[in-house]
């Protein structure tokens, strides 16, 4: 499983440069799928969300799409304020992003040929058992703040500046999908 994530994460953990915080990123996702009981197959096959039609997309690429879209935010930032108001660790935001959803391999379980609420899932949702699983593997408070707070479980909540654009390149890959379902979205 490890070999597994380490590949389909391969051109995001190799911006990662400290490579303690690299082995622990890929050990969440490793007991995360172990715990959620899922097999390598069937990882790419799961979606993203259950809240709206996905349009095929899954949380392997969600989980890309949504820490990339996080760091064009911090390199925007970094390169057009002439003065920088804040300090982004891009270590922590890269793996922060790839954690945000490690807690849906808890939150979800796929019985009868459909994904659904786990159990688990319907006791806490992802981002309180992501933050778990982090915990468990010894990752920084830092880490946890963003997995714990990226949805909203974070309103109101202090919270670091790679938490606020975790959240926001989320749910800009989220709410258009919604929209688009409710009619919403102008196309």
């Amino acid at each position: 499983m490890k070999a597994y994530f380490e590949k389909v994460f391969k051109p995001v953990l190799d911006k990662i440069k400290d490579e303690e915080l690299k082995e622990k990123t890929i050990a969440c996702w490793v007991m995360a799928a172990e715990e959620g009981g899922w097999k390598e197959e069937q990882i790419e096959q799961i979606p993203f969300t259950l809240l709206t039609d996905t349009k095929g997309l899954n949380l392997i690429e969600h989980t890309i799409a949504v820490t990339m879209g996080a760091a064009g935010l911090a390199q925007a930032m970094m390169e057009h304020y002439r003065t920088m108001p804040l300090e982004i660790n891009m270590d922590w935001l890269y793996a922060g992003g790839l954690l945000h959803d490690v807690g849906k391999l808890l939150e979800f379980e796929y019985v009868d040929g459909e994904y659904r609420k786990s159990h688990f899932g319907k006791c806490a949702r992802h981002p309180i058992s992501g933050a778990i699983v982090a915990a468990k593997v010894g990752l920084n408070n830092e880490i946890i703040n963003m997995i714990a707070n990226h949805a909203k479980e974070g309103d109101g909540r202090p919270q670091r500046i790679e938490t606020v654009l975790i959240h926001q390149a989320d749910f800009a890959t989220f709410n258009p999908l919604v929209m688009l379902q409710k009619g919403l979205l102008i196309e």
